[in-house]
């Protein structure tokens, strides 16, 4: 038969290519032979990796010839997961060890255990190591799920598979935000139970505090927990658990030896497991002298951006003064975690790559990253200065992050999806919580950032002040909050500017309510220093040339009384606008309210999408700048994109991912007016979306500043940054 046959040339091959033959073990005729599943190597997050296979007294790994998503769903139920998301070949988890048990897998799908497929038979195989196949598993759990330990022992490296996780407060903690501390549980089978502390150890519990956002471990007063604990009923989970403390997730973390369970009896050297954990600084439950003293604050070398929810983002690391990104090369939930930790989170969900949170821009600092997971900050890890990365590689972040329950404070309602609606907030009145609205006086994208992360969902895409199409119920009308204006950067509303308990109104809720809609993605916009500083100049233009642009309202005032035979010297530059975001850039405002400019001889979209101006060394504003107004479309794209906004014809506007819009230096009212200016020392800046009109994930990177040195005659423009910082070293 082919099976014979084929059985036939793999034994010629490994005759040929010396390879070890593993004779498989005989076990009992009745069935197939018993395995145990994990899931190792280099994982971005902790349900999915290189499927190992223990048998025969020994681990190893799974040729990715004919494996697919049928046995993807195998693996993963059989290690106690609903199903599979989706499987890896070419060992993308790195190769493993050892001998490649099984290859040319069949499944149907129905099987209780990968040794019930058909395969060559354990230990037939022709693959190398670079074949090692990967799975990425759903994160939820089989309810009831029982994991049997079949025949590996604690020396063998069977990880924790367990149903569910939970940290059991005693009922004096129970009302704290976050719960920091409690009895550890685990749930089995159905059941939740406790864990012997005989072997528990205090990587043990940095790892549990990671799970639940905490970045790290504290000792804690037992007295109170062995007096509840010896009037509770026992009921213990029969292992005990060996973390390196560097793991992600208890699920990573080995099992212990078993522990025979006699009742009342099974831990009586000690007592169940208890956690407590430190948070970090911004979900302190009060910040009392002792947090300041634990929590110095010093300059943050490593921040997260462009990302939606608390504790996410893009990786960036401050060198030299500079912020920069990191390249994804390598990049895994251990390195992911020593970031997470060291910004006062817990440990890595998600170790993302290739640029899944934006591009970053500026320089890429490290590559290649490898932690122990035990660093202070990633900037101990050893890495690679050499990148050789473009920012389509750039590493980001998911952490875990403290249940605070911000979700239950605040809700959308009447919208058409569970992204959008009135916004409708628990407050106290007359001594009891009742739901009510948001005025919108002074509502704008800003505050709605701050509602679309406090409930999870993402970004703004809109502010609303009017709700009146989101019919809501007409008993939460009244207004329970007024005067708000949000930063931006607040986990929750009420860390919001707001007026308290004196509510100040006069529009009213009801059909004034504010709202918002939220999305997943945002775009980003940022201006290439480098254009800006490459195409500066001076140029002296006489007034008649500039009818068009000082009805504009581009000059200066002195223009207004200036002889129409006088010069105006203009500051001329060329903006070039990038969107590095997730989703395309929108103005906001729809066709029909589009403004014709006669000067540029097309329609503008967004009446202030720029300003420019000239400042001082500390920062007072000299040359009249102006507000640029423009209309939005794709200049150039990078390769493979195409371009799907442009200015003529009345087209759609706006800026698709990974194109740019240029306007030219040689464009009316691209200038700033400095006929007034005195020579001196100043401050160049540009600011994109000054007034967020549009939503976008960071808007750090939307100003633009560069030092300029003016002798009268001719302009300097150099040291040109983006963000927050300006070096003002001279030329």
């Amino acid at each position: 038969t082919v099976t014979a046959h084929n059985f036939i040339l793999k034994l010629l091959i490994r005759f040929n290519y010396g390879q070890n033959y593993h004779t498989p073990q005989i076990t009992s005729p009745s069935g197939p032979p018993v395995i145990q599943l994990r899931l190792a190597g280099e994982k971005r997050k902790h349900y999915e990796g290189r499927v190992e296979v223990f048998y025969n007294g020994e681990w190893g790994t799974v040729c990715d010839d004919d494996f697919s998503i049928t046995a993807a769903q195998v693996v993963c139920r059989e290690l106690g997961f609903m199903n599979a998301e989706s499987w890896s070949p070419s060992a993308k988890y790195g190769s493993g060890e050892g001998h490649i048990w099984l290859d040319n897998l069949h499944c149907t799908g129905g099987e209780k255990s990968l040794a019930e497929c058909h395969s060559n038979g354990f230990g037939v195989s022709d693959c190398k190591h670079s074949e090692d196949v990967g799975v990425v598993c759903t994160q939820k759990r089989i309810p009831g799920f029982k994991f049997i330990q079949n025949q590996a022992n604690n020396d063998e490296g069977l990880t924790v598979q367990v149903e569910d996780v939970r940290l059991r407060a005693t009922y004096s903690q129970r009302k704290r935000i976050p719960i920091t501390e409690g009895f550890l549980e685990v749930k089995y089978g159905g059941k939740w139970r406790q864990i012997c502390n005989e072997e528990w150890t205090e990587k043990n519990s940095r790892v549990i505090c990671g799970m639940y956002g905490f970045p790290g471990e504290k000792r804690f007063n037992a007295r109170p927990y062995k007096l509840l604990a010896s009037r509770r009923k026992k009921n213990f989970w029969g292992f005990s658990v060996n973390c390196t403390g560097n793991e992600a997730d208890l699920s990573d973390c080995k099992i212990g030896r078993e522990i025979k369970r006699k009742g009342n009896s099974t831990c009586e050297q000690g007592m169940p497991v208890v956690v407590s954990c430190v948070p970090g600084r911004a979900f302190a439950p009060s910040v009392s002298a002792g947090y300041r003293k634990a929590y110095r604050l010093e300059q943050p070398l490593v921040r997260l951006r462009g990302g939606a929810m608390i504790g996410e983002g893009r990786v960036e690391v401050l060198k030299n003064g500079e912020w920069g990104t990191v390249c994804d090369d390598n990049w895994n939930i251990r390195a992911a975690t020593v970031v997470c930790r060291e910004l006062g989170f817990g440990s890595a969900k998600e170790a993302l790559t290739g640029a899944r949170l934006g591009q970053g821009i500026g320089p890429v600092h490290m590559n290649e990253v490898e932690c122990s997971g035990f660093e202070k900050s990633l900037t101990e890890c050893y890495f690679n200065r050499d990148a050789g990365c473009s920012h389509e590689e750039d590493a980001a972040v998911r952490c875990n992050i403290p249940a605070m329950g911000f979700n239950k404070r605040l809700r959308l309602n009447g919208g058409r999806n569970p992204y959008e609606g009135r916004v409708e907030v628990l407050a106290e009145k007359n001594g009891s919580m009742v739901w009510g609205t948001v005025c919108s006086d002074s509502w704008g994208t800003m505050e709605a950032m701050v509602v679309c992360r406090q409930l999870g969902l993402g970004f703004a895409s809109h502010a609303f002040q009017e709700t009146w199409y989101w019919q809501g119920d007409g008993s939460t009308d009244a207004v329970v909050m007024s005067g708000v204006r949000c930063s931006g950067t607040e986990l929750t509303m009420d860390q919001c500017l707001h007026h308290g308990k004196h509510i100040l109104c006069p529009k009213g809720g009801g059909r004034f309510a504010a709202g918002v809609s939220c999305t997943q993605t945002a775009p980003d916009l940022v201006l290439s220093a480098q254009a800006v500083e490459q195409t500066t100049y001076l140029e002296d233009r006489p007034m008649y040339a500039l009818q068009c642009a000082h009805e504009e309202h581009c000059l200066s005032s002195s223009a207004d009384k200036a002889d129409p035979s006088s010069y105006r010297r203009l500051l001329r530059f060329s903006s070039q606008i990038h969107n590095n975001g997730q989703s395309d850039f929108r103005p906001r405002a729809a066709h029909h309210s589009w403004i014709w400019h006669e000067c540029h001889r097309h329609y503008h979209s967004m009446e202030v999408f720029t300003h420019y101006d000239l400042l001082t060394l500390n920062g007072t504003k000299v040359a009249e700048g102006h507000k640029a107004s423009f209309c939005l479309e794709d200049t150039h794209c990078d390769e493979g994109i195409q371009k799907r906004y442009e200015c003529a014809n009345f087209g759609a506007q706006g800026i698709t991912v990974g194109c740019w819009d240029t306007y030219r230096h040689d464009i009316d009212c691209q200038w700033i007016d400095i006929t007034d200016l005195k020579p001196g020392d100043y401050i160049f800046q540009v600011v994109i979306n000054p007034n967020y009109e549009v939503a976008e994930s960071d808007y750090t990177n939307n100003i633009m500043r560069c030092r300029s040195r003016y002798d009268g005659q001719r302009i300097w423009t150099y040291n040109c940054y983006i963000g927050e910082t300006i070096t003002l070293e001279g030329p």
